[in-house]
């Protein structure tokens, strides 16, 4: 069985409950259809994500993220061809895709950072103007890892929190023959991820705030209703 890494991370430059205004921030809903006491698994219904793919020669992670975020942040704030002001969202998605080109020696990263729909955008979502070089994702049902970490997701700890992540998988019985160790495809990349549900300044101590490491299920879980899935 394989499940394709993904580690989506989830660097939230917002807070789930804005404070401020008292207004709740809509989030993707989601099943835990298996759970263990440093990790679960989810199953996501069909969602939307607005995604802005960043390359930087630092491979920076945080880097990366402002840079995505503050074109998704137009985005939302009216750049779009019909002027339309988008309620922010939580979580943003920032996932890293590992290029292992054989002809090379360098090992190259690309950033996607994402940005959740709300589903009431389903039918006509507003277009992104041309210059953010934004693009539209569609996800489809599947089932997503998850394993829970406070603090700031940094350069400096999200390789930490990704490897304890596939450390528990292959610890637990149930999911160790659905986890490809390799984390390879055919196109020659692999992907992993890290998750914050809280704006970049926001200190309500350490504790206080919550991120996520994310990797995609793509077999196993059947009986529990997680379909079979392909990254596209």
């Amino acid at each position: 069985m394989m499940m394709y890494y993904l580690v989506v991370v989830t660097v939230v430059y917002l807070s789930i409950i804005d404070k401020l205004s008292g207004r709740s921030i809509e989030l993707p809903q989601y099943k835990i259809v298996y759970s263990e006491s440093d990790f679960e698994v989810r199953l996501y219904p069909e969602c939307s994500w607005m995604s802005a793919l960043v390359t930087l020669p630092t491979n920076s992670f945080q880097n990366s993220t402002k840079q995505g975020f503050h074109r998704l942040y137009q985005y939302i704030h009216g750049a779009n061809l019909n002027s339309t002001k988008i309620p922010i969202s939580a979580p943003i998605l920032t996932t890293i895709i590992i290029n292992n080109n054989v002809n090379s020696s360098v090992q190259g990263l690309d950033y996607y950072v994402r940005l959740y729909l709300s589903t009431k955008y389903d039918k006509a979502t507003p277009k992104p103007l041309q210059d953010l070089n934004l693009k539209l994702n569609k996800w489809k049902s599947h089932c997503i890892a998850i394993r829970k970490f406070s603090g700031f997701a940094e350069d400096d700890n999200i390789d930490k929190e990704v490897e304890s992540l596939k450390n528990s998988l292959n610890k637990s019985h149930q999911v160790l023959t659905m986890v490809d160790n390799k984390n390879s495809s055919s196109s020659g990349s692999n992907s992993y991820t890290i998750a914050q549900y809280n704006s970049s300044h926001h200190h309500s101590g350490i504790t206080g705030r919550l991120n996520e490491v994310w990797i995609n299920v793509v077999s196993g879980f059947t009986a529990q209703g997680c379909p079979f899935y392909q990254e596209e």
